[in-house]
């Protein structure tokens, strides 16, 4: 081989290494290096470079916890029985609880717990609800009544509405004078595409300086979708002054037996 092919072979080798250094960043460009490290959010991934296939779990970012808004006693016409409640709210747009505990604690006058009570709620985001435990047995009328909420469990529910059960024709009225009982009634409306197993009716009725002065709840079965079923409640007692009737319905759709036919697609809520 003469020297001057040899030359243009080290020449042709020369521009096709150059070429490769200029061509090879460009291709890397190109190729998808979606990862878990890229500091990107792509994907199928919930935040940037966690959720989705990336084993990290995002970080909540809440506005604000949980709010407590009111708590009292109320008595129930019965002798030694009570019931209590709590108003929460959650001021969070996209996030809420798929699960919390609470307690409520009984106290006297010096602070003393008397007697409490444990549940389990849940809360959707930006709703206004009420935790409410009736008919506790004490012989004395506590002079506090407090409410401690842990373990809370937040999910982002973007995308997950709460369902719309709506109430109307609400009345209440003395159903026997000679005798003192009152009673609460209406219509539950299931405007949602789905038929639920149990529906929770929580009834609170507040005289005219709006101040809560009774509570009862009732649950109605299988409510398909589209259905109105009526409700009553009765209390034992005559309700004096009232002013307001605020009625909360609630089914639980983290539960999988809350529905006749199981509608959410399989994901983890």
């Amino acid at each position: 081989m003469e020297k001057r092919d040899q030359k243009k072979i080290i020449i042709g080798l020369v521009y096709a290494a150059i070429f490769l250094l200029i061509l090879i960043p460009v291709i890397f460009k190109l190729i998808p290096n979606d990862s878990c490290s890229d500091g990107k959010q792509n994907q199928d991934e919930s935040g940037t470079d966690c959720g989705g296939v990336c084993p990290n779990k995002c970080e909540i970012k809440l506005a604000s916890g949980l709010v407590f808004k009111d708590t009292g006693i109320t008595e129930t016409g019965v002798a030694n029985k009570y019931d209590i409640y709590s108003e929460i709210q959650n001021p969070n747009e996209d996030y809420g609880s798929s699960s919390f505990d609470y307690t409520f604690n009984l106290k006297d006058e010096n602070g003393n717990i008397l007697t409490k009570r444990d549940g389990r709620g849940f809360i959707f985001p930006k709703e206004n609800k009420y935790l409410v435990e009736v008919g506790i047995d004490l012989n004395v009328y506590p002079a506090k009544v407090e409410l401690e909420i842990k373990n809370i469990v937040w999910k982002d529910f973007s995308g997950v509405e709460k369902p719309p059960l709506v109430i109307v024709n609400k009345n209440f009225y003395e159903v026997d004078q000679s005798l003192g009982t009152s009673n609460a009634i209406g219509l539950l409306r299931n405007e949602s595409s789905f038929d639920f197993n149990e529906i929770k009716i929580l009834v609170v009725v507040k005289n005219n300086y709006g101040k809560i002065v009774a509570l009862n709840s009732t649950k109605i079965n299988t409510v398909q979708s589209g259905e109105s079923r009526e409700f009553k409640v009765l209390w034992p007692n005559k309700i004096y002054q009232v002013g307001d009737m605020e009625i909360q319905a609630e089914t639980n759709i983290f539960k999988s037996d809350a529905f006749v036919k199981r509608y959410f697609p399989a994901q983890s809520f």
